[in-house]
């Protein structure tokens, strides 16, 4: 990351697909590391003696599908993709070019 800066993972209440705000001069980050925290069955005294609940910590990482693409031979992205539960590249972007013909068709219509 340039310039040392954290990226915040924000939303819009209109949307559930998250954003992150880059401030000029810096790059989007090639990679995430997101933590998935979730509650156990069990507890354990806090500072004052209170019993709080005691949570499981995983690190997942997210890479940026575009680098993946830039940096791997077709064969290996595509698998990828398949390991995702993504089509082949070729695949989904003539299923792509499909659907934008018909909303141009619907547009001229």
């Amino acid at each position: 990351m340039s310039n040392e800066w954290i990226p915040e993972i924000m939303y819009e209440e209109e949307s559930n697909i998250p954003f992150i705000m880059v401030p000029q001069g810096s790059t989007m980050p090639k990679l995430l590391y997101v933590f998935e925290s979730r509650e156990t069955d069990h507890t354990e005294p806090n500072h004052e003696g209170e019993e709080v609940p005691v949570y499981e910590w995983d690190l997942h990482q997210y890479a940026d599908m575009i680098v993946l693409k830039d940096n791997l031979e077709k064969e290996v992205y595509d698998k990828v993709r398949n390991a995702l539960g993504l089509e082949p590249l070729d695949d989904a972007m003539a299923k792509g070019e499909k659907i934008t013909e018909k909303i141009k068709n619907n547009l001229d219509n």
